[in-house]
C-alpha cells in the first residue's frame, strides 16, 4: 500500500494531478484545497495518499495534511459518502470548518459540497457530532475540550470558549459569543447547546 508520494508535479489536473516519482508517473485524486497547496510544476512536493484497491483499479488519493487525510477516512466511513463525496466536502471546507459546521449543526455549510443533500447533511451531523472532538483540524490543534476545575455553570462556559478557540476562534470573539448566549439560554444550558448556538452567533451573516 502507497502511503506518501514525494516527487515532481507533472501535471495538474482537475480533481487531482500526475505525480512524477522516479520516472513514474502516479495519478492522485486530490481535493481542491491540497490541489492549491501544492507547488507548481516542475517543482518537488509531498502527499500522503489513501490508497483503494479495487478489482479493475487501484486508486491513489492525495492530501497536503494529516488532518485533511483523517477527515477524508472519516467522511468515507458513513453511509452514502464515498471517495467523490469526501473531497467534494473538503473542497467546500476546511477540516476545521468542517468540525465548527458539524457541531453548530449548520446543514447548509454541508449542502454546499457537490453531491451533498439535505438528507446525507442530516446524516453527517448526526454521526459526526461526537467524533467531531477527536478530529485533527490542522495547524497541530484539534478541537477537543479541557475541563478546568470551576463551578459547573462556569465550566460549561469555559470548555465552550475553550472549543470555539480551538477552532480558531478569537478568544474575545469566543467569550462574547459564549455571554450572549448563555444570557438567552440560561446559566443551566449543556455544552453542546453552548458550542452550538455560539458558532451560529459568530457565523457571516
Amino acid at each position: 500500500m502507497i502511503g506518501k508520494l514525494t516527487g515532481r508535479l507533472d501535471t495538474p489536473l482537475e480533481g487531482g494531478c500526475i505525480f512524477d516519482v522516479n520516472g513514474v508517473g502516479y495519478l492522485v485524486s486530490c481535493s481542491a484545497r491540497t490541489l492549491s497547496a501544492l507547488p507548481r510544476p516542475p517543482a518537488t512536493g509531498s502527499l500522503l495518499i489513501e490508497t483503494v484497491v479495487r478489482e479493475d483499479a487501484i486508486l491513489l488519493y492525495g492530501f497536503a495534511d494529516a488532518a485533511e487525510r483523517d477527515w477524508y477516512r472519516t467522511l468515507t466511513s458513513i453511509q452514502g459518502v464515498g471517495p467523490k463525496v469526501a473531497l467534494g466536502l473538503l473542497s467546500a471546507l476546511s477540516p476545521a470548518d468542517l468540525a465548527r459546521a458539524v457541531m453548530a449543526g449548520d446543514k447548509g455549510a454541508l449542502t454546499r459540497a457537490p453531491g451533498v443533500g439535505a438528507k446525507l447533511a442530516i446524516r453527517l451531523v448526526s454521526e459526526l457530532r461526537d467524533k467531531a472532538g477527536a478530529l485533527p483540524t490542522g495547524a497541530g490543534f484539534s478541537v477537543s475540550i479541557p475541563a478546568p476545575e470551576l463551578p459547573p455553570a462556569g465550566r460549561a462556559q469555559a470548555d465552550a470558549i475553550s472549543a470555539l478557540v480551538n477552532l480558531g476562534i478569537r478568544r474575545p470573539e469566543a467569550g462574547a459569543a459564549v455571554a450572549r448566549v448563555t444570557e438567552r439560554l440560561g446559566e443551566d444550558a449543556t455544552l453542546e447547546a453552548l458550542i452550538r448556538d455560539a458558532l451560529k452567533e459568530l457565523a457571516p451573516r
